[in-house]
């Protein structure tokens, strides 16, 4: 067996479509063009919309894209902790809310970052929490309790 041996199966392969080479090929005169407009007549870009405006002058230009299924959260930060609550206290979003630190409710939920330091036991219920955050208060005694992904 060698390479001169192998042929395509049949059927598989096809001979390339010769158009505008003549009246007896089949394809001749309007070339597999048709009659009459635009596209008939002279070779229009294939992105182009028949006069609408393109898509790629609808679409954002810079900063890339944001997806339509982001989520936004509240941020509260162990400093704020610190500094709104006692040791000992429950800390939930609704707390969060009425002391005037963040609204959750207007989000996807409550998030807390670990900026500053924290040194007091508490028990923080969020939606989310930075690894280095959930470290701080466990670190102190306290509890991190997860409500899920989305307030919603």
């Amino acid at each position: 067996m060698g390479l001169h041996n192998f042929s395509p199966s049949p059927g598989s392969t096809f001979k390339k479509r010769r158009v505008a080479r003549g009246i007896g090929s089949g394809m001749g005169k309007t070339a597999t063009r048709g009659t009459k407009g635009q596209k008939a007549r002279r070779q229009i870009h294939p992105n182009f919309e028949g006069g609408q405006s393109p898509i790629f002058r609808r679409l954002p230009v810079k900063k890339g894209f944001r997806n339509v299924n982001h989520k936004e959260f509240a941020i509260i930060n162990l400093d704020d902790l610190e500094l709104h609550f006692n040791a000992g206290d429950e800390v939930n979003p609704e707390t969060i809310k009425a002391k005037g630190i963040a609204d959750a409710s207007k989000m996807d939920g409550l998030k807390v970052l670990a900026f500053g330091t924290l040194t007091k036991k508490l028990k923080v219920s969020a939606h989310k929490f930075s690894s280095a955050a959930k470290a701080a208060i466990e670190a102190n005694g306290g509890e991190a309790i997860s409500l899920g992904e989305s307030a919603q």
